[in-house]
């Protein structure tokens, strides 16, 4: 009976999270106009193309871009499997797509959202530019949204498709995130 009751709290459990993290991507506020666009890195393939989720990223950005062109700021760094960063990698294949040169900054130093969003801001001051559009998978914005307020950039986000077979690992995961984003914000 115990080892039944463990099992349905898990699961109520990972319905909640589940539930909240897809609330929190249906009910994120309205875009508004920005003047530079952050793509949040993802995973880089060992050949140096972009995932299939930093694809997605990459593809809403330039769907923003070529109706208002802006600066957009590519961010991510290294990871250990990775044949080059991944901001590197985004403005490569981003230029390559037809952003131009000058438009496209790549931030190579971070490895995590908190991080991501920390040197943006540093560029975004350098630059001048004051309202950002965040850029990332659908069930990942509204926690980056959530980071912005917290390191201090006024942004609103856009959310690329995820693979609908992904869903639930996703939700998981991200629900997980946002617990320890909480928990971190308290302490």
């Amino acid at each position: 009976m115990a080892v039944f009751a463990l099992l349905l709290a898990a699961l109520l459990g990972a319905a909640a999270l589940i539930g909240f993290v897809w609330y929190m991507e249906t009910h994120l506020p309205r875009q508004l106009d920005s003047d530079v666009i952050i793509v949040l890195g993802a995973q880089v393939k060992e050949d140096g193309t972009p995932s299939v989720a930093l694809h997605r990223r990459l593809t809403a950005a330039l769907e923003t871009y070529r109706e208002d062109p802006q600066t957009i700021i590519c961010c991510g760094a290294q990871g250990a499997n990775e044949p080059a960063a991944e901001g590197d990698v985004m403005r490569a294949w981003l230029i390559a797509n037809g952003v131009k040169e000058e438009d496209a900054i790549a931030e190579t130093k971070s490895f995590n959202t908190r991080e991501n969003l920390n040197y943006a801001k540093e560029i975004m001051r350098e630059q001048g530019l004051s309202q950002a559009l965040i850029v990332t998978s659908d069930y990942h914005v509204a926690r980056a949204l959530a980071l912005c307020r917290q390191v201090g950039i006024s942004a609103t986000g856009k959310g690329s498709p995820s693979k609908p077979e992904y869903f639930i690992k996703n939700h998981i995961r991200e629900g997980l995130s946002w617990i320890k984003f909480v928990l971190e914000s308290i302490v």
